[in-house]
């Protein structure tokens, strides 16, 4: 048994342990006979979940070493990450063989949103590391779509001694599984006057505003055009949800003291889809804001040519999913029918077969039949590129939303175009409980939960009845909470 001094703390899970010398650079090498078995390195966002980031912050770096907890309001995890490898890479060409092990085992666990969890996802990308350390999510944010896609629910945390010792323990055990990261590229004409950027950066999520503008060296640069450059993991919206969504967080950043509550989060949100007519769109929208009159849309698939996208002109709202969870946990494509796939050419839909599942919603009523059972939004293609274009005329901006982010998105007043595209970059590595909603390519295909359904379309199927389910804020886009009545709405 190693020494908990070894460690440079007085208490420590030591299966989970990462030693003081690995962690501060130039520290006195100490030995550490016994090998941890899951070396962890925590991410925080101890902004997240109201009270429970900070409160969960103390309970780690009371369980592990202080290093090896960091929060990610004071630090980057781009520097601690760069130089956790640049120490671990210096003590194994020393011949110490414990660094060696830590490197092999070393998984990462991210507690925050959706938005925190892409942002740790992009960094680890970037870093291109001969072996990316695989990644676990705590449910610490509003939607937690990327969480309950791998089994790790949806609910908030507990925050005491106890439940942070069980959920080690459950990182520890989890399986691989590798996901499918996408690269976004937009691309605008520069303001030919002012040195002002069309979009803030401070409104594009983290997985946007971090890569800045491409440099000019960068192939993708063009003469007299801003081009941003980006990446997602769960998904990209545009439309009528995305606006909502950019309603939402605008109000909650004015008014933080009105969210607290997840009731009143919801009836806000309601408010909002009403109030913009998410819910009523005939009376109180034009048809301009149909995606059809906004974009022409095009797809290529799996290593094929260019095709226009047909989108019918009643829908107000598009999705490119990656992963079977949006919006609070709905899955907008379910299952089709085995008929229905031989028919449309469509493949079930696997987190890591280099393809998007594209769906489109007519209003917040059309995306409430996902809370049944078999429900499902309009299937509109599979594709591993999509790219939408622009043009002067529908209308001056629309509204963008990846992995829970949203921002508002100038267009046009020229002749000139606005482009978007979206394309298959690589993949990142998850940690995944046993059967969990997100399917891969390399599981059984024999395995109940993957078999297409062949009377009925359906979606997937879930551990949590559907009671159960909708009392936990599915799909704040789309849900009329409990206690809420509609006529009283303006």
């Amino acid at each position: 048994m190693a020494d908990l001094s070894d460690y440079g703390m007085e208490s420590v899970l030591e299966d989970f342990c990462i030693p003081k010398y690995i962690l501060v650079p130039d520290s006195e090498v100490k030995h550490v006979s016994d090998v941890p078995a899951c070396p962890v390195l925590v991410f925080i966002n101890s902004k997240s979940g109201g009270q429970l980031g900070g409160e969960l912050l103390l309970t780690y770096r009371t369980l592990l070493n202080k290093q090896q907890v960091v929060d990610l309001g004071k630090s980057a995890p781009e520097e601690v990450l760069n130089n956790l490898y640049i120490t671990l890479a210096k003590l194994r060409q020393s011949g110490d063989d414990l660094a060696t092990e830590i490197q092999k085992r070393l998984r990462l666990i991210v507690a925050g949103g959706d938005g925190t969890a892409s942002w740790l996802f992009g960094v680890v990308s970037d870093l291109k590391l001969p072996k990316p350390p695989p990644i676990a999510t705590v449910p610490l944010g509003t939607g937690n779509n990327l969480p309950f896609s791998f089994g790790w629910g949806k609910k908030n945390p507990g925050t005491d001694c106890k439940s942070v010792e069980l959920f080690l323990e459950q990182v520890k055990i989890a399986k691989e599984m590798k996901i499918d990261s996408w690269h976004i590229l937009m691309r605008m004409k520069a303001p030919k006057e002012g040195s002002f950027d069309p979009v803030t950066p401070l409104e594009l999520p983290h997985s946007m505003h971090a890569f800045h503008r491409v440099s000019r060296s960068d192939k993708l640069n063009m003469e007299g055009y801003d081009t941003y450059r980006g990446g997602f993991w769960n998904y990209f919206s545009m439309g009528m949800d995305a606006q909502v969504s950019y309603a939402f967080h605008s109000e909650r950043k004015l008014h933080p003291e009105k969210f607290k509550s997840q009731l009143a989060n919801q009836g806000t949100y309601l408010k909002l889809g009403c109030k913009q007519g998410w819910f009523c769109a005939s009376l109180f929208q034009p048809s301009v804001r149909n995606i059809a009159q906004l974009t022409k849309i095009k797809i290529m698939k799996m290593h094929g040519q260019w095709e226009d996208l047909h989108v019918p002109r009643s829908i107000r709202s598009i999705v490119c999913l990656n992963l079977p969870s949006f919006s609070g946990g709905l899955n907008p494509w379910g299952m089709p029918s085995r008929k229905k796939s031989c028919d449309r050419d469509l493949t079930p839909p696997f987190v890591d077969d280099g393809l998007l599942e594209i769906v489109g919603f007519r209003d917040a009523w059309h995306g409430l039949v996902l809370l049944s059972p078999r429900g499902h939004g309009t299937r509109l293609a599979q594709a591993n590129r999509i790219r939408f274009q622009f043009h002067k005329g529908a209308e001056k901006h629309t509204y963008m939303r990846i992995d829970g982010e949203p921002w508002k998105q100038p267009l046009p007043q020229d002749d000139d175009t606005v482009v978007v595209e979206i394309s298959h970059l690589g993949q990142v590595s998850m940690l995944a409980r046993p059967n969990c909603r997100s399917k891969s390519v390399y599981d059984d295909p024999s395995s109940p939960a993957d078999l297409h359904d062949d009377e009925y379309d359906s979606s997937e199927e879930f551990e949590e009845n559907s009671e159960e389910f909708r009392k936990f804020g599915a799909a704040n886009t789309f849900k009329i909470p409990e206690g809420v009545d509609i006529a009283h709405l303006s």
